[in-house]
């Protein structure tokens, strides 16, 4: 209980860390003249995160791990990190572009596109399975490949859209 405790523990405090990181970062680039994109899809992502966390804690937190699954799901750890550095304030958890900024190439993206996406796609399956709950992996497996196929074609539209407008003199445009 006390391992289940720690492995979901960890992830939760994670996510709602990262949402912090990403109002700071909404901030700073409304004031740069950032535009949102996508944001019909906002509340489905949250319901959707908000239902996995809320099962798997309701559903494992009295199991134990299988650690050699976690261990593979928290490896994956550094890829995050590193992509939230490539992105710098650009990372948040909804769509923003700023006009006549292109998508970053650099980090992971040199060699992955939506590299995050694939992290949250990994811990999707293997945090679960790490329980022993196949079922509930696949199926959220499923709504989020859904999800995503969604954002993904929104987010590649709005990088494209922001790369192809010209850049707006910092005059202190934005909302």
């Amino acid at each position: 209980m006390r391992d289940a405790i720690l492995l979901l523990g960890f992830y939760t405090v994670q996510r709602l860390s990262e949402l912090f990181v990403s109002r700071r970062n909404e901030r700073l680039l409304i004031a740069r003249g950032a535009v949102e994109s996508g944001r019909e899809q906002y509340p489905f992502m949250i319901a959707l995160h908000v239902a996995w966390f809320a099962s798997l804690w309701w559903l494992a937190w009295d199991r134990q791990p299988d650690w050699r699954i976690a261990a593979v799901a928290l490896a994956l750890q550094p890829v995050r990190f590193w992509t939230m550095l490539a992105l710098g304030e650009r990372w948040t958890t909804r769509i923003y572009t700023v006009p006549g900024e292109g998508p970053v190439q650099t980090g992971p993206y040199r060699f992955l596109r939506h590299p995050n996406y694939w992290v949250v796609v990994l811990e999707i399956a293997l945090i679960p399975m790490a329980f022993g709950l196949y079922l509930y992996a696949a199926i959220f497996s499923v709504l989020n490949a859904a999800f995503l196929l969604w954002r993904v074609r929104v987010e590649d539209r709005a990088l494209a859209a922001a790369a192809a407008s010209p850049a707006l003199a910092n005059t202190g445009q934005g909302r």
